[in-house]
């Protein structure tokens, strides 16, 4: 859960300042305040929309193109691209119906998709995950340490 709140917030973060940025044509306070109001709500719409949707879906998709042979980076990558193209696509819907309202005009939104595709999957790879792996590799190690100290 540690994980994947890390890489949402990044990602969240990244991504709104982006498209809200974009949306108005330059970045500056008034944007950036609009970002930190609706970072909140943005987070938990994306956690969870990975969480119960989109990160079910994926793993189905990893495990239909790959094979159990396949090394845990195959299998990391696999889950990064398919979990990065069904966030990509829901968020642009709900980010535009966040910031426009709710109708099927925001459908018109995913002719932005590809941008967001790309800016999120560079994200994700040089941006969100190496931080997340980093604190998970820091967590696991003081577990095992106050393991190894409680059978001294």
């Amino acid at each position: 859960m540690l994980y994947g709140a890390i890489i949402c917030a990044i990602t969240a973060i990244i991504m709104s300042t982006v498209n809200i940025s974009l949306g108005f044509g330059k970045f500056d306070t008034e944007v950036l305040m609009i970002v930190l109001k609706s970072l909140p709500l943005i987070w938990i719409i994306a956690m969870l929309l990975e969480t119960l949707v989109v990160g079910r879906i994926a793993e189905k998709m990893v495990h239909t193109f790959s094979d159990d042979t396949d090394g845990f980076n195959a299998k990391m990558l696999f889950t990064i691209f398919f979990t990065v193209i069904g966030m990509s696509l829901f968020m642009t819907i709900i980010g535009d119906m966040m910031g426009n309202g709710i109708s099927l005009a925001s459908f018109g939104a995913l002719s932005h998709w590809p941008r967001n595709f790309c800016i999120a999957l560079f994200c994700e790879l040089l941006i969100a995950q190496p931080p997340a792996r980093f604190v998970m590799k820091k967590l696991h190690e003081r577990q095992s340490n106050k393991l190894d100290y409680d059978f001294d």
